[in-house]
C-alpha cells in the first residue's frame, strides 16, 4: 500500500487552512519557508540517517555521531548557509552531539563575557572550527548551587599567570557535553584566589588537548563520564570529567568583561554592569522554552497520527472497529497535550520578545524589570521542561504496546528530552526561586512600588482576595476574563497564604524550607497563569487564515480548562471557583474535546515535520503503520542470522539434557 494516504479521510475533515496554520506555528513566512527549505534538505540527504542509531554500541555510535556532525558543517560552508540556516540544519539533523555545545555555550560565554581584545582572538577561530569548546561549569559534587563550587584559579603574581586546580574529588568537572573526547577548549568557571582571598566564581578560557595530536595537555586528567539513559538517545554526547593538577593559564584568559585582574593582582569590577549576564540567561531559558514546545509537538504529533489508525473494539456486524482516537479517554488524555504544545510555542514568542526587551533596557542601563525577567523565565523553564518530560511519557502510553518500541520514536525522544529538567537549573530549585519573588512582591505591596510585568496582578490583590467567579453555564467558561480572573485569584491567594505562613517563623530562612512544598505549588499556580495569559494575549492579535483563528481559541480553552480541571483541588481550596463551576467547566471540556477532534490530524501536520525529522514508524505521514513496523523488524540486527549466536553453546545442551558437559 505504498503511496496510499491512510490519513487522508482525516485530513478531509478540516475545519481550518493548515497552510495557514503552518505559518502561524513558525512564527512567520520566512521562518516557515527556512524551515520547509531545509528540514526537506536534512530529510532528503542519506548521510544524515536515523533509524539505526538505537541498534549501534556506544562507540560506533559515536563515531557515527562525529561523522553527521562534521559532515553537516561541510554542508554548512559549501552552501554557505546564513547563521539562521546552519542552526536550522543542526536541528533538524536531530542527533546532540559536541557542536550543541561549541555553538550553544561556549561561544555565546565568549560573546557574552569577553572583552572586545578577547573576542577579536577567540571568536573568529570558534567561528571556523579551528577550536571547539565546551562550558565546564558544573562538578560532581555541584551543579545548581553555582556558589559551591570547588576548582581554584590562583593568581600567581611572578608569572602573569592563573594556576588551575581540582582540590578535591568532587571539584572534578562532571557532565559538560563534548568535553569527554572532542573539546579543544573550555570555558572553566573556577572561584578566582587572588593573595589567598576568595572573589567568587570566574570564568577562564582555557585550551584542554593538543591542536596537533588531540592529546591532553600536562595536567589535565579527561574523558567521558559514561552510558546514560537510554538507548541511542543522549548517548550520541561526549559528556565529561575534568580534573586540573595546577595547570597554567596567562592571565588574558580570565573572561574580563564584567571583573578584571591587573597585572599587579588586583581584582576590579568593570563599568559594565554585573547585570548582564541577566541578559544571557534570558536567552538560554528562552531557548529552552521553544524546545519544549517542539519535544511536546513531536510525541503529540506521533500519537495523534497513531490514535487515528489504531481501531480496537467496537465493531458492530463485522464493520471496522472504533478509532482510538474516537475514545473519550483517549481525547482526555491526548489534547490538552496538543494545546500545551501549541501554548508553549506561543510562550516562546513571547519569550523572544522579551528577551529583546531585556537586552534593550540593559543597554540602556535600566535594571527595574530584571528581577521580574528573572523569575519569570526561571519558573517557565521548569514549568514547561517538567510538563513536556511527563507529557512525551503520557504519549508512549497512549500509543499502546508499540509506543514501547524504539521504532515509535517515543523512548528515544524521552530520554534525550529528560535532562531538560535538571540541566540549566533543577526545576524544584528554580520554582523556590520563583516563591522566594512572589513572596518578597507580596511584602513590598504596601510600600508604593508597583508590580510589573507577568507579576503586575499582585497589585490588584486586595480585589482578587475578594474575587467570586461569576460563571453560572459552561459556556461561561469560553470567556478569556472568566479563566483569566479565575487563574490569577488561585495564583494570588495561595503566594499570599504562603507569605502569611512564613510571617509566622521567627527565622524566615527556617519557615522557607519547612513550607518548601508549599511555595513550589504558588509558583506553579504563578507561571500557569503565565502560559494562559500569554496564549490569550496571542488571541488578540490579527491571525489570517480560515478557520486557524477558531482552532486557536478552542486550543486556548481547552490547554486552561484542562488546568483547571487537574488542580481543581488548589481552585477549590483558596475559593477561586465553587463545585458547581468546576463541574460546568468540566462539561465545557468535554464538548471542546469533540471540536478539536475533526482537526486533530491537521492540528499536527501544521508543525510540518518531515518523516525524517519524527523518527517514529507510528507517527508516518501516511499512516502506513503496520506494513512498516513489520518490515523494520527484520532490519533488527539479532535478526541477521535465523539460529541467534550461543544457541548451540548455551542453549542445546539444556534441550539435549547435557548441561553437565556444556562450557558455561
Amino acid at each position: 500500500m505504498e503511496g496510499v494516504d491512510h490519513l487522508a479521510d482525516e485530513r478531509r475533515k478540516a475545519q481550518f487552512d493548515v497552510d495557514e496554520m503552518k505559518i502561524v506555528w513558525a512564527g512567520s513566512k520566512h521562518t516557515f519557508e527556512v524551515s520547509d527549505r531545509i528540514s526537506k534538505l536534512v530529510a532528503n540527504d542519506p548521510a544524515f540517517r536515523k533509524d539505526d542509531r538505537t541498534m549501534l554500541g556506544r562507540k560506533e555510535l559515536f563515531k557515527n555521531t562525529l561523522r553527521k556532525a562534521t559532515y553537516a558543517w561541510k554542508r554548512i560552508l559549501e552552501l554557505h548557509l546564513s547563521e539562521e540556516e546552519a542552526s536550522k540544519l543542526r536541528f533538524y539533523v536531530d542527533e546532540p552531539a559536541f557542536t550543541d555545545l561549541h555553538w550553544g555555550m561556549f561561544v555565546p560565554a565568549i560573546e557574552g563575557q569577553g572583552t572586545d581584545e578577547q573576542k577579536e582572538k577567540w571568536l573568529p577561530l570558534a567561528y571556523k572550527m579551528q577550536i571547539i569548546g565546551c562550558y565546564a561549569q558544573t562538578e560532581l559534587g555541584h551543579g545548581s548551587n553555582v556558589q559551591g563550587l570547588e576548582t581554584t584559579a590562583t593568581f600567581d603574581p611572578q608569572t602573569d599567570e592563573f594556576v588551575l586546580h581540582s582540590p578535591t574529588l568532587t571539584s572534578s568537572k562532571w557532565w559538560p557535553g563534548g568535553l569527554g573526547k572532542i573539546s579543544t577548549h573550555a570555558v572553566v568557571y573556577a572561584r578566582l584566589i587572588i593573595d589567598g582571598q576568595d572573589h567568587g566564581i570566574n570564568g577562564f578560557i582555557v585550551q584542554l588537548r593538543s591542536l596537533e595530536d588531540h592529546l591532553p595537555l600536562p595536567g589535565i586528567t579527561v574523558g567521558d563520564i559514561g552510558m546514560k539513559f537510554g538507548n541511542g538517545a543522549y548517548n550520541t554526547m561526549d559528556n565529561g570529567v575534568l580534573r586540573f593538577d595546577h595547570v597554567r593559564i596567562p592571565r588574558s584568559q580570565m573572561l574580563m568583561r564584567v571583573s578584571q585582574v591587573t597585572r599587579e593582582g588586583k581584582y576590579m569590577q568593570s563599568d559594565v554592569p554585573r547585570q548582564l549576564v541577566y541578559g544571557t540567561m534570558v536567552f538560554v531559558r528562552k531557548t529552552i522554552v521553544v524546545d519544549a514546545s517542539y519535544a511536546l509537538s513531536r510525541a503529540v504529533c506521533i500519537a495523534t497520527r497513531y490514535s487515528a489508525v489504531r481501531r480496537q473494539f467496537g465493531s458492530h456486524n463485522g464493520g471496522p472497529e472504533t478509532q482510538v482516537i474516537d475514545y473519550k479517554t483517549q481525547q482526555s488524555r491526548l489534547f490538552p497535550l496538543l494545546a500545551s504544545a501549541y501554548a508553549f510555542r506561543f510562550l516562546g514568542e513571547w519569550l523572544s520578545w522579551l528577551y529583546t526587551d531585556v537586552t534593550k533596557r540593559l543597554q540602556a542601563k535600566d535594571f527595574s524589570t530584571l528581577p521580574e525577567a528573572h523569575a519569570c523565565t526561571a519558573g517557565l523553564k521548569s514549568l514547561t521542561t517538567t510538563a513536556t518530560a511527563d507529557a512525551i511519557e503520557e504519549c508512549r502510553k497512549l500509543c499502546g504496546g508499540h509506543g514501547y518500541l524504539c521504532t515509535s520514536g517515543l523512548p528515544e525522544l524521552f530520554a534525550v528530552y529528560v535532562p531538560a529538567c535538571t540541566y540549566e537549573g533543577d526545576n524544584i530549585v528554580l520554582l523556590l526561586q520563583v516563591a522566594r519573588f512572589l513572596v518578597k512582591t507580596i511584602s513590598q505591596l504596601g510600600s508604593g512600588k508597583q508590580p510589573v510585568g507577568t507579576i503586575a496582578y499582585m497589585g490588584r490583590v486586595e480585589q482578587l482576595m475578594q474575587y467570586r467567579s461569576e460563571v453560572q453555564r459552561a459556556e461561561d467558561w469560553l470567556k478569556p476574563s472568566a479563566i483569566l480572573e479565575a487563574f490569577e485569584a488561585r495564583a494570588a491567594r495561595m503566594s499570599v497564604a504562603c507569605a502569611r505562613n512564613l510571617s509566622k517563623f521567627a527565622n524566615l530562612e527556617e519557615g522557607f524550607v519547612e513550607l518548601s512544598a508549599d511555595l513550589v505549588e504558588a509558583a506553579v499556580a504563578h507561571c500557569q497563569l503565565i502560559v494562559v495569559s500569554k496564549f490569550i494575549e496571542k488571541l488578540k492579535q490579527e491571525i489570517p487564515g480560515k478557520g486557524v483563528k477558531k482552532q486557536l481559541e478552542v486550543l486556548c480553552n481547552i490547554y486552561a480548562l484542562s488546568l483547571l480541571h487537574k488542580h481543581q483541588g488548589e481552585f477549590l481550596a483558596t475559593g477561586s471557583i465553587t463545585p458547581k463551576q468546576g463541574y460546568l467547566a468540566n462539561d465545557q471540556l468535554r464538548s471542546l474535546y469533540s471540536q478539536v477532534r475533526p482537526n486533530a490530524i491537521t492540528l499536527v501536520d501544521a508543525f510540518n515535520y518531515t518523516d525524517h525529522f519524527l523518527g517514529s514508524i507510528l507517527g508516518c505521514y501516511d499512516g502506513n503503520v503496520y506494513p512498516k513496523l513489520y518490515e523494520a523488524a527484520w532490519k533488527d540486527p539479532l535478526n541477521d542470522s535465523v539460529v541467534p549466536d550461543g544457541f548451540h553453546e548455551y542453549v542445546r545442551p539444556m534441550l539435549k539434557q547435557q548441561l553437565r558437559t556444556a562450557k558455561l
